[in-house]
């Protein structure tokens, strides 16, 4: 079992921050292996996210669907992953990886890694990255809107860095109730809510705050007082 690491640690641990789905841009997609070397080659870490493929293999990539990037109106889970490794996103040379894939692509790049629940079974999507994981050298922290998520990586793997995503627009009660229920270490929330009392709440509490997404100077500014680390892409990279 690997050594136990806080989340503030984790997430000081790219104090360039995360590059959110990779470092992309023109020619170069989303979640793809190339997003990441690019990522890794600015010195960042690396935020992406991971669904469940028809025969339970953990995919990097976003969308519920394929059509915004691969131009196919299935749903994800839907294929196995070999169709699906046989897509292209875009008119890229780039194909979606398995969580497998991008682990042995980054070396030991810090990492995090948003769990898309959708229609999935929580326990086989998580059972399935924790699986990946166990081998990953690197930092990294698993997180996720759902709050079922981190509570059951608290369950079953402890010791793994584990994360609440949050946009802020949950009443105070459904708020709190998911912080304590979920048992996350560290909340990742939406730039909109992030200069919020109870984000300072939680922060002074102990709880580690990361801030996605940074997309422009200003951004960069009040997430850097407000958040232990920055999830950012395009013109909010430092």
């Amino acid at each position: 079992m690997r050594s136990s690491r806080s989340a503030t640690e984790l997430l000081a641990a790219a104090p360039r921050g995360f590059a959110h789905r990779g470092l992309h841009g023109a020619g170069v997609p989303e979640n793809s292996l190339a997003a990441f070397r690019a990522a890794i080659e600015s010195g960042a870490g690396i935020e992406c996210d991971v669904r469940r493929s028809a025969d339970g293999v953990p995919m990097v990539f976003h969308d519920a669907d394929l059509n915004r990037l691969c131009g196919n109106g299935a749903s994800l889970d839907s294929l196995p992953a070999r169709t699906l490794q046989s897509l292209r996103l875009g008119k890229s040379d780039q194909s979606i990886p398995t969580l497998g894939e991008m682990l042995a692509a980054v070396g030991t790049a810090p990492l995090l890694i948003e769990l898309k629940t959708g229609r999935s079974r929580v326990t086989e999507l998580c059972r399935a990255v924790a699986r990946d994981l166990d081998r990953y050298e690197g930092p990294f922290a698993v997180m996720s809107f759902d709050p079922r998520v981190p509570r059951w990586f608290a369950a079953e793997r402890p010791a793994f860095s584990r994360g609440l995503v949050l946009d802020g627009e949950d009443s105070w009660w459904r708020r709190e109730w998911k912080r304590r229920w979920s048992r996350a270490q560290f909340a990742a929330v939406q730039l909109p809510a992030i200069e919020r009392q109870w984000v300072s709440g939680w922060r002074n509490a102990g709880m580690g705050v990361a801030c996605w997404t940074i997309r422009d100077r200003a951004g960069r500014s009040t997430a850097e007082i407000h958040a232990d680390a920055l999830i950012w892409e395009g013109d909010g990279r430092p």
